[in-house]
């Protein structure tokens, strides 16, 4: 009887231990998917946290603020010919008033004041001594670049030269002509005679102050060539004056031909800035969007025929298009170079790294609130 007892004692005892030991492996068999699960909620959230940084509501100014820009009204300041076609400024409260300037000094002389708020130029040794005497302007995005294979600046050398003039050495003692020195177009044409161990030294350099004038100087043979900008490249091949001759991306592939500069006004007023650059990115992106991936291309074509000097609509179809970055972002190492050049020839009166004159921030901003362009 006892004996009969004691075996049911043990045959509990077993019976409770495996039921215990089942428990205790179903436990640690639940605990990875409690884990799993708690994993997935953080990146969930992680991931909501993410996309209101991607796409952040951003309300107008209100009262409307005027935002005056110097520029020219060429194919390059698309990014400001665009937007107010389209109400893009508007939408940001921001209503825009070109001003015309006779000279890039003058330009920057009316940023640096306060004058002018957004200027539309080019690099230029009197736009980097203005910084280095601590008057507040910055270059803040893209305004032109050339494309490879598509130069929309660009040397170009006489029709009737072509035959004698075929590598870079045989510039040599050429008449050659820039719209100015001390600025982009003689760095330009500096680093095609480079290619060729040659500097500006080594031609007769001609200074000739519109690129319509340096193309009727090629046509009466008064040059050999010159540096020459759209919509002007087409024209002079058109009417068999001139040929492209070698692509930009030869010489100087990573030049930032144009820039879009900040003045003391904009700096001073960030929320004015920041919309401005988010309505001037969108309209670089309608930009590439018509001439690099044909959306919308007609649409685009007829705003730049109504709002830029170029009026003939079949000229958009024949032009090297200008490049535009999608990102609003300029070419650092360009503006690197540029410096370097003007250090080399002690045309800058202390030293500047591209750091000091480019503020990335606003281009930032922009992404931030409209994403990355899908190229």
């Amino acid at each position: 009887m006892v004996l009969k007892r004691l075996a049911w004692v043990l045959v509990f005892v077993m019976l409770f231990s495996i039921l215990a030991a089942g428990c205790g492996q179903q436990a640690v068999k639940q605990e990875p998917k409690q884990s799993e699960k708690q994993q997935t909620v953080q990146e969930a959230s992680k991931q909501e946290a993410a996309e209101p940084q991607q796409k952040t509501e951003l309300a107008p100014l209100s009262p409307t603020v005027k935002v005056t820009v110097g520029m020219k009204q060429v194919v390059s300041d698309a990014g400001v010919l665009i937007g107010m076609a389209r109400g893009y400024y508007k939408d940001m409260g921001i209503e825009i008033e070109p001003v015309q300037f006779n000279t890039g000094q003058d330009m920057i002389n009316a940023l640096g004041a306060g004058q002018l708020d957004v200027g539309c130029t080019v690099t230029a040794a009197g736009l980097f001594n203005a910084m280095l005497r601590g008057i507040p302007i910055k270059i803040v995005a893209d305004k032109g670049i050339n494309v490879a294979g598509k130069g929309y600046y660009r040397l170009m050398i006489r029709k009737d030269l072509v035959d004698e003039i075929k590598d870079f050495k045989d510039l040599n003692g050429r008449k050659l002509a820039v719209v100015g020195t001390a600025s982009l177009d003689e760095i330009a044409l500096d680093r095609v005679l480079n290619q060729g161990g040659l500097t500006t030294k080594d031609v007769d350099l001609q200074v000739i102050r519109a690129f319509p004038d340096i193309v009727a100087a090629m046509s009466n043979k008064s040059i050999d060539g010159g540096m020459v900008i759209e919509p002007f490249v087409t024209a002079a091949i058109s009417k068999n004056i001139a040929d492209p001759w070698k692509d930009p991306a030869e010489y100087d592939p990573d030049a930032q031909t144009a820039l879009l500069v900040y003045g003391k006004s904009m700096l001073e007023r960030p929320e004015v800035a920041k919309r401005f650059m988010v309505a001037y990115v969108k309209s670089l992106r309608d930009y590439n969007d018509a001439f690099f991936k044909n959306k919308n291309r007609d649409e685009v074509i007829s705003i730049l025929a109504q709002y830029s000097v170029v009026k003939d609509k079949e000229l958009y179809k024949k032009m090297y298009p200008v490049g535009l970055n999608p990102d609003g972002y300029v070419r650092m190492k360009g503006i690197q170079m540029d410096l370097d050049w003007y250090k080399q020839r002690d045309l800058l009166k202390g030293d500047l790294k591209a750091e000091d004159v480019v503020d990335n921030s606003f281009c930032d901003f922009a992404v931030q609130v409209l994403g990355k362009y899908e190229k």
